[in-house]
């Protein structure tokens, strides 16, 4: 076994509690099943959200997905004129067999432009 760094990104709608939440646990669940692991290959998350999203934390969508005993941190992501808005981040540790070079790094909605170099 091998410790990866797995990256993530979604575009949220809007900065309400539903959506944040609802895209941080769409983005969690969509890295671990493009990756092929579970809750028990994850050593950590940071979670990071453009300054205009601030209704809930990214990672209590991970709890409430029973990532319960995944050490988990939130952070503001630094305001860069005419970046993407409404952008959640993740950079996951895991615990994999795979390469590096096989990941699947995961960018959806609307931050996939951030990636278009990535398969989808």
């Amino acid at each position: 076994m091998s410790v990866r760094a797995i990256r993530g990104a979604i575009q949220v709608e809007d900065d309400s509690r539903e959506a944040i939440l609802e895209g941080s646990a769409e983005l969690v669940t969509a890295v671990l099943k493009r990756n092929d692991l579970t809750s028990d290959d994850v050593i950590s998350i940071l979670f990071t959200a453009t300054p205009d999203l601030t209704a809930e934390f990214p990672a209590y969508a991970a709890r409430l997905l029973g990532l319960t005993d995944v050490p988990l941190m939130c952070a503001v992501e630094i305001s860069v004129p005419g970046a993407m808005p409404r952008v959640l981040r993740l950079l996951a540790h895991v615990e994999t067999d795979l390469a590096r070079s096989d990941l699947r790094h995961v960018y959806l909605r609307g931050a996939a432009a951030l990636r278009r170099d990535l398969p989808s």
